[in-house]
C-alpha cells in the first residue's frame, strides 16, 4: 500500500467534504445535512451503515476478509453557536453557527480513511467501525454507548483524534494516562430578600453573598487538593438584578469544575460545603444542580504506545508533543472507559496561514495540510492494531 500516494490523490475530495461542511454547520443532535451526506458516502464505499444511533448519529461497518478483532475510529459532526468573523469563500452560510472547533475536519478526515480502507478490506483481518459522533460539545458519546454502539460486532480499542491549533501543523500530541479533564457542570441559585440599594441592611442581599463564594471556593484547588492534582473552578455566567438601585432577590451562577485526577466526586462535595456555609453566614438560600459534562479521559498505556509508534513514522520523533495534558473536556471518554483506547491531537496551527487561534473563536479555522496527517494516523493505527492481532 503506497498510503501517502491514496492521500495525495484524495486531497481535493478531502478538502472538499471539509468545506462543505464548514459552510453548512449544525448544532448537536441537528446534523441532519451532514448525517446524510457520511451515510451517502459510507455506503458507496460498500460499508455496512447503521443510522440514528444517539439521533443523528451513524457508523460504518467494514469487515476484513479475516475474522479478527475490531477497532472503533471516531469523528464528531457538531457544530457550536457562535457567529463566524471569517472572511472566507466557504465560511459558514448559517448566522450564529460555526465549526469553531475543527469537528468539520474530523468528519472529512474519517471519511477519506474509510474509502481508502475499504479499498483495502481484502489485506484486512478483524473489523474497523467508523463512528460519527453527534453532539459532542454536550457529551452525546454516552448515548452512542447506551443505544450499543460498542457491540455488534463487539469493540476491543478505540481511537480518536482531534485537530488542535496550539500545536503546530506537522506535529503531533500523544499522552499516556489522564491527558483531558473531567467537567462538572454547575447552576447555583443564590436566593435573599430585595431592597433598596441605600438601604443594604433592611435586605438580605445575594449578590455579596455570591461575591464570597466566587473568592472562597477557589481555595479548594489551592488549599484542599494537592497541587500536583490539577483542578479547575470556573463561573462563567452570572445574572441578576434589574436596576443599579434596587437589590435583586436573587442571583444565578453557572461554571465548571474539572480535574485531570481521580478525585472530581470529592471536589464537588468541597464546593457544596463551602456553598451551604457561606449562605447560612449571609442568612441567604440556595439551591445547587451539578451536571456531568465529561468524565475523565484516561488513555490506555498500550494504545498510546501503539500511536505514538505510528506518529514517529508519519512526523517523526522529534515532532511529537509527549507532555500534552489539557483541562478541557472530551467525551470520547466515553468509548474508552472500559476498553483499551487512545486519543490524541494532529496540529493545525500556523501563523502564516492565520491558524492559530483558539477553539470556540470565531476566527477559529485549520490550515488544511494537517486533514492529511489526520487521514494517515486514522488509517495507519487501525492496520497496525489488527495486525498485532
Amino acid at each position: 500500500m503506497n498510503l501517502k500516494n491514496e492521500i495525495e490523490i484524495l486531497k481535493t475530495e478531502l478538502i472538499k467534504l471539509r468545506r462543505d461542511f464548514h459552510q453548512h454547520p449544525e448544532l448537536g443532535f441537528q446534523e441532519i445535512r451532514t448525517s446524510g451526506i457520511v451515510e451517502k458516502y459510507l455506503k458507496e464505499c460498500g460499508l455496512e451503515v447503521r443510522t440514528k444511533i444517539a439521533h443523528t448519529g451513524l457508523a460504518g461497518l467494514l469487515r476484513g476478509k479475516a475474522p479478527g478483532r475490531t477497532v472503533l475510529l471516531r469523528a464528531d459532526m457538531d457544530a457550536l453557536p457562535i457567529q463566524e468573523e471569517n472572511d472566507l469563500p466557504y465560511a459558514s452560510a448559517y448566522a450564529g453557527k460555526m465549526h469553531a472547533c475543527g469537528h468539520d475536519g474530523h468528519t472529512a478526515m474519517l471519511l477519506i480513511a474509510a474509502k481508502i480502507l475499504a479499498g483495502h478490506k481484502d489485506e484486512i483481518k478483524g473489523n474497523i467501525k467508523f463512528v460519527f459522533q453527534p453532539n459532542e460539545e454536550d457529551a452525546g458519546a454516552k448515548q452512542m454507548v447506551d443505544e450499543g454502539i460498542l457491540e455488534d460486532p463487539h469493540v476491543d480499542a478505540s481511537l480518536g483524534l482531534h485537530l488542535w491549533s496550539q500545536i503546530g501543523v506537522g506535529k503531533i500530541g500523544i499522552a499516556p494516562g489522564p491527558i483531558m479533564a473531567s467537567s462538572d457542570y454547575f447552576k447555583l441559585v443564590i436566593r435573599g430578600r430585595g431592597g433598596h440599594g441605600g438601604a443594604p441592611h433592611a435586605a438580605v442581599d445575594p449578590v455579596i453573598c455570591a461575591a464570597n463564594v466566587i473568592q472562597t471556593v477557589q481555595t479548594i484547588q489551592t488549599r484542599e487538593i494537592d497541587a500536583i492534582k490539577p483542578t479547575v473552578i470556573t463561573f462563567c455566567k452570572i445574572q441578576c438584578g434589574s436596576s443599579p438601585i434596587i437589590i435583586p432577590d436573587k442571583i444565578e451562577l453557572e461554571g465548571s469544575i474539572r480535574c485531570l485526577h481521580i478525585g472530581a466526586a470529592g471536589a464537588k462535595e468541597r464546593f457544596s460545603r463551602i456553598v451551604e456555609n457561606i449562605c447560612y453566614a449571609h442568612r441567604t438560600t440556595f439551591e445547587l444542580e451539578f451536571k456531568c459534562g465529561n468524565i475523565m479521559l484516561n488513555n490506555d498505556p498500550g494504545m498510546t504506545g501503539l500511536v505514538s509508534a505510528i506518529a514517529e513514522q508519519v512526523v517523526g520523533q522529534d515532532r511529537l508533543e509527549k507532555n500534552i495534558k489539557l483541562m478541557v473536556g472530551e467525551d470520547f471518554a466515553e468509548f474508552n472507559k472500559d476498553i483499551p483506547g487512545a486519543f490524541y491531537f494532529i496540529g493545525t496551527g500556523n501563523q502564516g496561514k492565520n491558524t492559530c487561534y483558539q477553539h470556540h473563536h470565531p476566527k477559529f479555522n485549520i490550515d488544511e495540510d494537517s486533514l492529511l496527517v489526520g487521514v494517515e494516523m486514522h488509517v495507519r493505527t487501525a492496520l497496525e492494531y489488527l495486525t498485532l492481532a
